[in-house]
């Protein structure tokens, strides 16, 4: 059954998202302007009968100098990717891409390959028995994720390097989840860790309070993230991005985005961003203070987040990238550390692919980015 694939208005793009249990914050049409230095163009695929069937968000990126685009989809498009005749999806939009001058495709399938519970990682940790996830024996396969990969490659797909880390492609391969699905809030906190539990009750009798921020916290959001960047050695946004990102998502959907705030005796010590779309929720950013470390606000605001998104019948809570690392001694590995404390699961992404429309431009933008 042949497929058409046709640029759809914003209207069409979020009524399909919508009628998902679940899409990438990414691909969400307000996600356009959230990026607003990309160009963006909503396509959708329909079925014979004229029934939209898919989504994608494309994000197009000019060449310095010329009219060529890369063309990006992240951590999507929303299709069928385990449907077995995978090109009737694909074919129609690389066609579509060379013909809005798009030189390279990029595109994030949203498909997880294997996931690994959080006992199996904190054995795996303390017996010393692999220095890294993809090493480490897997609770969970699915077979398919790797059928898609496989007919990705023989359709001329190109998988991204990750470095071994995780992070080498835009978006991370490995995350870490907390399932709510079915359980109770009190099976869920029972799945952390002693250490988690401890600090949530340490917070809560040394009086840190965490309330929901507006648009008008974002500054104070700000603060504390810039002085962790200092802290942790990466170029913070500015403040422009978080408030454009505020505006956008939440006239699409009041609830797309949240803030969260710790404060302690009136100063606030940490702050969160949270995305939700469907019954995905995403802790995004997280911010705190250098100093009141040991009334542990993190990990009060990680709970709040945890039950709210709980209320709001989220099925997974989505603590977002980690590295694959198991050794103790890599600087990443205090991620993993952090995240497993919450009891849920580290999963695998079938991670970023490339589809090369101009071998030639797409090699010079490959050696233009290891030499940033």
């Amino acid at each position: 059954m042949s497929l058409r694939l046709r640029t759809i208005t914003r209207e069409e793009h979020l009524a399909f998202v919508q009628s998902r249990t679940s899409a990438s914050h990414m691909q969400v049409p307000s996600w356009a302007d959230v990026k607003a230095e990309w160009r963006a163009e909503s396509l959708g695929w329909f079925d014979p009968a004229g029934e939209l069937v898919g989504a994608g968000l494309v994000l197009y990126r000019q060449l310095p100098k010329v009219k060529r685009y890369l063309a990006y989809l992240p951590e999507g498009p929303v299709i069928d990717w385990f449907d077995q005749d995978l090109d009737r999806w694909l074919k129609p939009m690389l066609a579509h891409l060379k013909s809005q001058g798009a030189f390279s495709v990029k595109m994030g399938p949203p498909v997880v390959v294997r996931r690994w519970e959080a006992p199996t990682i904190k054995e795996a940790i303390a017996g010393r028995q692999a220095k890294r996830l993809r090493d480490l024996e897997p609770d969970f396969t699915e077979p398919r994720a790797l059928e898609t990969a496989e007919r990705l490659r023989r359709a001329g797909w190109l998988q991204g390097e990750d470095g071994g880390a995780g992070f080498g492609d835009v978006q991370p391969r490995y995350v870490f989840q907390v399932p709510l699905g079915g359980r109770s809030l009190d099976d869920v906190q029972r799945g952390f860790n002693q250490l988690w539990r401890r600090n949530i009750k340490k917070a809560e009798k040394s009086g840190v309070e965490v309330v929901q921020g507006g648009y008008e916290d974002l500054a104070v959001f700000h603060k504390l993230y810039v002085v962790t960047a200092e802290r942790d050695h990466f170029t913070p946004r500015p403040l422009s991005y978080f408030q454009r990102m505020w505006t956008a998502l939440t006239a699409e959907d009041p609830n797309r985005m949240r803030l969260y705030l710790a404060y302690h005796d009136g100063e606030p010590l940490a702050a969160t961003t949270m995305l939700v779309v469907g019954e995905h929720v995403w802790y995004s950013y997280g911010a705190s203070a250098n100093h009141k470390r040991e009334v542990k606000p993190s990990n009060a605001i990680q709970w709040r987040m945890i039950r709210d998104s709980y209320a709001l019948g989220a099925s997974v809570y989505d603590l977002r990238g980690i590295s694959d690392t198991l050794d103790e001694e890599d600087h990443l590995f205090g991620l993993i550390q952090f995240k497993v404390g919450t009891g849920g699961q580290a999963a695998e992404y079938l991670g970023e692919w490339d589809y090369p429309l101009n071998k030639l431009l797409h090699k010079a933008l490959d050696l233009y980015m290891s030499r940033r």
